[in-house]
């Protein structure tokens, strides 16, 4: 299965192509596209339909200021979508994180911190590695890693400044 990487526009990609570094170090393939709430709404709407029958598991959403794309997918899909509220020049991204977060019931959208592509994008493919396990253990393998860099950060620290 694959990712759909929705921008409202494409001032949004200097915030999303950190999703894409996080999609090639596992291996999960992912479509980027340009679709608006307000300006395509037909063409988002259509792809929002058909995107279970095209492929994808899971769908992000990234959008600035009112930020209705995630909640416009979410209404046309019962895939997972995950919003990334962009931050703007107005408001420092408030705005689109209380759009992307304020969701009416039914129609949910797991939303990630303002310009938070990296955890987007684990979520995603959190997401397609419940049917995957290759995918789980990859993820498993990195949390561990992970885990072992800050140890070692411990003992370096802890060595240098013991009394």
């Amino acid at each position: 299965m694959k990712v759909a990487v929705i921008m409202g526009s494409d001032s949004d990609l200097p915030v999303v192509e950190k999703a894409f570094a996080v999609f090639k170090e596992y291996g999960v393939p992912f479509e980027v596209r340009v679709l608006s709430a307000h300006r395509t709404p037909e063409e988002a709407r259509s792809f929002a339909r058909n995107a279970r029958q095209n492929g994808f598991g899971a769908m992000i959403c990234a959008a600035g200021k009112a930020a209705h794309l995630a909640g416009a997918i979410a209404a046309n899909t019962t895939l997972p979508v995950i919003g990334i509220p962009v931050k703007s020049s107005t408001l420092d991204g408030l705005d689109a994180l209380l759009s992307t977060v304020q969701m009416p019931s039914g129609i949910p959208v797991a939303t990630v911190a303002i310009d938070g592509a990296q955890n987007a994008a684990l979520l995603a493919v959190q997401i397609l590695a419940v049917s995957d396990k290759a995918l789980a253990d990859k993820l498993l393998s990195s949390r561990e890693a992970a885990a072992k860099k800050v140890l070692a950060k411990d003992a370096e620290l802890s060595a240098k400044y013991h009394l």
